[in-house]
């Protein structure tokens, strides 16, 4: 079996078609370019991680030290995260509260277990979850009774809310294996990386200076022998 053949069979037709036309039809030179790509989401999803447990634990923290109640907030059918909360749109009345209802429900089944304690179920939350907490919807029942104080005093909601939306995206595209050689995913995953920083330095400062040490994003798209774009 050719090279071309055995990698279409590998990675489908249309997914290796694109690092084959960003290499100008050289098929090594694609598949260097298809490494090269992984090794990038790697090191973004490296970043990613650090914020993602800092968000859900430092959240997780703040809701519970004032939510008055012998259940914790993910498990009490009165929290604001998971009681019904009613809007109306385009003539409809929706719950805008069923989406995280699902995700711990669906967060219980995974775990397999009569009485999965909260710190389990943390864990099996996915960061859309806790994006999902510091919406405009939210922003009456979360933010400002209790997210708020989370970070520093005048924390704009909005823009936490646009970096986490950020981060979450660019997390979809490396953890399903998307192309991000391209000059605009480039560019949106520096701007998530900055996101990271940014969000980590407003809840915990110390953690944004470990990203900054750690990171290995710049260094993989300085690498000199990443193969370039043919246009």
């Amino acid at each position: 079996m050719s090279e071309r053949d055995w990698i279409a069979s590998w990675l489908s037709t249309p997914r290796w078609e694109r690092y084959l036309h960003a290499c100008g039809s050289d098929a090594t030179k694609a598949l260097k370019l298809y490494e090269w790509n992984l090794q990038l989401a790697s090191a973004i999803m490296h970043d990613i991680a650090h914020i993602e447990v800092a968000v859900r634990n430092i959240y997780d923290r703040t809701i519970a030290s004032s939510f008055t109640s012998n259940t914790h907030w993910l498990f009490d059918p009165h929290s604001p995260v998971v009681r019904p909360l009613l809007r109306t749109r385009r003539g409809k009345t929706i719950d805008l509260n069923t989406r995280n209802r699902a995700s711990i429900d669906d967060a219980k089944r995974r775990i397999r277990s009569q009485h999965p304690t909260p710190g389990q179920v943390i864990a099996e939350l996915p960061f859309g979850f806790w994006r999902h907490l510091t919406d405009t919807a939210h922003e009456k029942t979360l933010w400002v009774p209790y997210l708020n104080r989370a970070f520093p005093k005048g924390t704009d909601r909005k823009q936490v809310e646009c970096r986490l939306t950020l981060i979450n995206q660019v997390r979809n595209r490396a953890s399903h294996h998307e192309p991000l050689f391209t000059s605009a995913r480039r560019n949106e995953l520096l701007k998530a990386q900055h996101a990271i920083v940014t969000l980590a330095q407003l809840l915990l400062p110390e953690l944004a200076d470990h990203i900054q040490t750690t990171s290995i994003v710049n260094e993989t798209l300085r690498f000199s022998s990443r193969p370039q774009e043919s246009r």
